[in-house]
């Protein structure tokens, strides 16, 4: 067990509650920011804040050079192979929804069928359940057996060549389940179905490797991780993303406007509409440093 008090990092679990020192159990649902993600956010805010890939003053390219240092370092966080694949949104729930109307009704087609699991949240079955129903598919799913566990015969068994997509949860946010999605993503993949992996409840307990994991798309929301709300990261697999149409127009996705036609850049900006959060990004960037200050062994520790 490691001797340092981890509670000394967030200023808000030094909070009395009911006469008490306060303890708080809701991480699953979001989690208390440690002093450097505020300390951050308060420097970029009162220091650095512009508006960002737009303006030629100090100021806008001390923003530009946050936000892009901020893509970076989920990459790596996530063992993308780039920058290029990762892609930021509100949270995990917008990610899923990005894939879903973007990728997924390039693919569906009447009578397709989408693979859940039982134990999914709704963040990863009602935007299925919506583009599918727009296509005259069907979302299924493979269900948990007794012990809490994906039946992985029975999502195997589901793979027919009706599934385009297969979507599943990393780790459960009801049972804590942890799931076998290499096995998962690897059984969906050799029956030619494209793998979408909710990694919310996941990223802030144990190192993903999404290129060893082998999915489509993972994503994750920042408030979970000890970072911002509002802000969160889709991966994508560059070829996947690069065939993608727009999720939504306006703003830096825009390459070239006219009245007669618009052209649009290439991912990630592609799928970035309007002025991001670029204050969420730079918060989660400290996020993420501070849990490798922390070490995923003291983190384990701590939990076990």
């Amino acid at each position: 067990m490691p001797d340092r008090d981890f509670s000394a990092d967030f200023p808000l679990l030094q909070k009395a509650c009911g006469g008490r020192r306060l303890a708080y159990l809701d991480n699953a649902a979001t989690t208390q920011k440690p002093r450097a993600v505020i300390d951050r956010l308060r420097r970029f805010l009162t220091g650095e804040n512009a508006n960002i890939h737009r303006g030629v003053h100090s100021l806008s390219m001390a923003a530009t050079a946050s936000f892009d240092r901020a893509r970076a370092k989920v990459a790596s966080f996530l063992g993308a192979a780039s920058p290029a694949e990762i892609v930021f949104t509100r949270g995990t729930t917008e990610s899923i929804n990005l894939v879903a109307h973007s990728f997924a009704r390039t693919v569906l087609e009447p009578g397709d069928q989408v693979l859940v699991t039982e134990m999914e949240h709704h963040a990863n079955i009602v935007p299925w359940q919506l583009v599918a129903a727009e296509a005259g598919a069907e979302v299924i799913a493979a269900p948990v057996t007794r012990s809490g566990e994906i039946d992985l015969g029975a999502f195997a068994d589901r793979l027919s060549p009706r599934v385009k997509i297969a979507a599943f949860t990393h780790t459960s946010n009801v049972l804590g389940t942890v799931a076998p999605v290499r096995e998962l993503v690897g059984l969906a993949r050799a029956a030619g179905a494209a793998t979408v992996v909710d990694g919310a409840q996941a990223v802030a307990h144990g190192p993903v490797d999404v290129t060893a994991i082998g999915c489509d798309f993972y994503a994750f929301s920042g408030h979970k991780v000890y970072g911002p709300d509002g802000i969160g990261a889709l991966y994508g697999r560059h070829e996947r993303l690069a065939a993608m149409p727009p999720y939504q127009g306006g703003g830096d996705m825009i390459e070239r406007v006219s009245l007669d036609g618009t052209t649009f850049r290439q991912p990630p900006e592609r799928f970035e509409a309007g002025t991001p959060n670029i204050s969420g990004a730079v918060g989660l960037a400290a996020a993420l440093d501070y849990l490798a200050e922390v070490g995923w062994g003291d983190v384990r520790a701590r939990e076990a």
